[in-house]
């Protein structure tokens, strides 16, 4: 009796440690998100925000979560506001957030990242490419998913000179956001370097609804470009486009990945929707983009209700899988352990093979580019690219 006694003391003794551990392991793994639903800014971050809906699904259905414990994913809406951002992202925190999802702008997204910095906690931005948004800037836990816009901005300097023969080119600068300002910056550095010559470089403040005064610039030019840079948001990208076309300009337009905007793409049309390129992140149509894009997309449908639009989506999905993928690397949550991981490996995402640099030198996302021609309205795939040489940021 005795005997018995002890074997089911030791057994229970054993359940009970082995209930105490998985029950300990099996904690929901909070990630934490401040982008922003609603204002300005909510055209590039709710798609990302759809997209890591996606993937939390997908890792709790198909990998057992994160670490074997299951993940929820809590947006708090940064409203297009850089205060409301930083206190979302607080607020998330403080309810035992592990990982910061930000906004796709360095104005937007940075107090996101300051405020997990601050914990010691990994963030990343969705998407945001001003080379601002680095461990320089926001510290050594800290992290773009997006290509910076030296890459974005020579990617398309290289399209324009080197593939279509266009050697000159006028350039219009929207103020409102450091993106638009550096994109434009970095792209006027790196076409002159490849031999292109600028015309002329111009500036607009989104909102303004009124493209007069550049269009006199414009016609007052002694000859006409051969391509029109122009670093915008929203759909005032469709305002200016459609001024030029309206005045007779004709010269093909491009940009940056503001332009992956159905918004955009519907208030050109069919009409003022045509030869115009830009750069962006990934292609979802087929598997020229990525051989998983079709799983992904299927994944994305079953949840939505409908197919992906935009490759802003995708960005979601990879940064949640980036999130898993370095934590299982390391073993854990803890943000020193996986900056590191994120800093030492190469990452194969739907948005391209990603390798960043170390914090010293800034978090440098190496990444190529993808390549986008809009024709009436309608986008198709030209191509991933990585440019020769672009400009140091």
């Amino acid at each position: 009796m005795k005997k018995i006694f002890k074997n089911i003391s030791i057994l229970f003794i054993s359940t009970f440690v082995l209930f105490s551990w998985t029950n300990l392991n099996a904690k929901e793994l909070l990630i934490g998100g401040a982008a922003c639903e609603t204002g300005m800014q909510a055209p590039l971050d709710t798609p990302g925000i759809n997209g890591a809906k996606v993937a939390v699904k997908y890792l709790n259905d198909e990998k057992g979560g994160i670490l074997g414990r299951p993940v929820k994913f809590v947006n708090l809406d940064g409203k297009s506001d850089p205060a409301t951002v930083g206190n979302s992202a607080l607020e998330v925190l403080d309810q035992g957030a592990e990982f910061i999802i930000a906004p796709c702008d360095f104005d937007f997204g940075g107090p996101a990242s300051t405020a997990a910095q601050n914990a010691g906690v990994v963030g990343m931005s969705l998407c945001a490419s001003d080379p601002l948004y680095s461990s320089w800037s926001l510290g050594d836990k800290q992290f773009t998913l997006s290509m910076w816009n030296t890459t974005m901005s020579a990617t398309a300097a290289e399209f324009a000179y080197n593939e279509m023969g266009w050697k000159t080119a006028y350039v219009v600068t929207d103020q409102i956001i450091a993106y638009t300002r550096s994109l434009s910056e970095y792209f006027l550095v790196h076409f002159d370097a490849i031999g292109g010559k600028i015309l002329l470089e111009d500036t607009y403040t989104n909102g303004d609804n009124d493209f007069s005064a550049q269009l006199a610039r414009l016609k007052a030019l002694d000859e006409v470009p051969d391509v029109i840079f122009i670093s915008s948001y929203g759909v005032d990208i469709a305002l200016i486009t459609k001024a030029l076309r309206e005045a007779g300009i004709t010269a093909p337009v491009l940009g940056g990945d503001s332009y992956d905007d159905p918004g955009v793409w519907e208030a050109l049309g069919a009409k003022f929707g045509s030869d115009i390129y830009f750069v962006t992140h990934t292609w979802m149509q087929g598997t020229e983009g990525h051989p998983d894009m079709p799983e992904f997309v299927e994944l994305y449908t079953d949840y939505h209700g409908s197919a992906p639009d935009t490759a802003f989506v995708a960005t979601g999905w990879d940064t949640v899988m980036l999130f898993a993928q370095a934590a299982e690397i390391a073993g854990t949550t803890d943000g020193a352990a996986v900056a590191k991981a994120l800093e030492d490996n190469e990452f194969n995402l739907l948005t391209g093979d990603l390798d960043y640099s170390n914090a010293a030198d800034g978090h440098y996302p190496y990444k190529a580019a993808a390549l986008v021609a809009l024709s009436e309205g309608k986008p198709s795939f030209l191509g991933w690219r990585n440019p020769e040489n672009p400009p140091a940021p």
